[in-house]
């Protein structure tokens, strides 16, 4: 079912803005394997792109999609790593300009204690992504795009913020489609009142919302707080939203569209490797299917799928699976467990 009319003659499927930074995590490959440690005691680390956009931008890619990215980055050797690496993969870097004060990208280190215990230490202070400006947005480049994905992080400081609001209100004037990864992190930004604010700017011009219950219980507080799942997407559909879907972890997650229909999905089980870079599989996974004008339920079990996949890889990057992977793992899922493994 076309839940969404995308525009098929525009160049790109999908503009990314937002997030670029680098991932250092714990060696895990033939040669090293650093195995379920505390970071201090790790002394062996592999190096790949991160942030969630730019995960997205390469997770669609893999699905043999055509991407562009809106950011800045540093103007050193890892600002020449990451956009040697998006050019690799095929993602267009026109419109990724480099800092001009000094500026480094963000650093995550990654802490993989066991299956069920990982975390992040974050290095961002003066962080390249957030140099993002007003100048950078550029109409004639949106309008080649069928969607733009506005990441939440990218609202959180100054001059980023009102770059990404720029490119949300051109987007909307030469009919680009919306997607809002709400995407929240609790770097950068300096109080709940501000996040509510400018995530619910965004998330009020939005064709697609993605979040989990917590990113959309701080995007509402401003507007209407202690919203059921169902209160919460009845809203966000009266303003201009088609798809709304609201995550809740291990516990799953359910796409709520305008018609009033609802759409509920489990995670497919796996031994984790990590607790996280499972949000950007799953919206590559999910977006994936919805241009392609799958069911609603079988986006979300793309998603779910390419969500397992990757809490059980070592990367966040690298690791995104390219579709016939993706399918074949659903298959060997439901051989397991059953047909309805992941359906509620």
């Amino acid at each position: 079912m076309n839940y969404i009319d995308f525009d098929e003659s525009r160049k790109y499927d999908l503009i990314l803005l937002g997030r670029i930074g680098i991932d250092f995590n714990p060696a895990y490959s033939d040669d090293v394997k650093e195995d379920f440690k505390p970071l201090k005691k790790v002394h062996y680390f592999e190096k790949f792109v991160g942030g969630s956009p730019a995960n997205i931008a390469v997770g669609i890619t893999h699905h043999g999609m055509k991407a562009g990215f809106i950011g800045k980055v540093s103007d050193d050797q890892f600002g020449d790593f990451v956009v040697d690496y998006f050019n690799e993969q095929g993602i267009d870097t026109s419109n990724i300009s480099r800092c001009t004060n000094g500026e480094k990208l963000g650093l995550t280190f990654t802490e993989m204690k066991s299956p069920i215990e990982s975390s992040i230490l974050m290095y961002r202070n003066r962080v390249a992504d957030l140099q993002l400006s007003v100048d950078d947005i550029k109409e004639e480049y949106i309008k080649q795009a069928k969607a733009i994905l506005i990441s939440g992080t990218a609202l959180a400081e100054s001059p980023s913020r009102e770059a990404a609001l720029k490119a949300v209100m051109l987007a909307r004037r030469v009919g680009t489609k919306i997607i809002f990864d709400i995407d929240y992190r609790n770097y950068n930004w300096k109080n709940f009142d501000e996040i509510s604010i400018y995530c619910s700017m965004v998330a009020k011009e939005s064709t697609v919302i993605l979040g989990s219950r917590e990113e959309f219980d701080l995007t509402e507080r401003e507007l209407m707080p202690g919203l059921s799942d169902e209160e919460s997407a009845k809203m966000w559909h009266s303003y201009h939203a088609r798809i709304v879907v609201i995550k809740h972890g291990m516990q799953g997650s359910t796409a709520y569209t305008r018609d009033g229909q609802k759409f509920s999905i489990r995670p497919f089980p796996v031994q984790a490797r990590k607790g996280f870079g499972g949000g950007d599989g799953y919206a590559s996974g999910f977006l994936y299917g919805l241009f392609h004008n799958w069911e609603i339920i079988d986006c979300l079990e793309f998603g779910s799928a390419e969500a397992s996949m990757m809490v059980r890889a070592n990367n966040c990057s690298d690791a995104l699976p390219t579709p016939e992977e993706v399918h074949a793992f659903i298959a060997e899922e439901k051989a397991l467990y059953g047909d309805m493994i992941a359906r509620v």
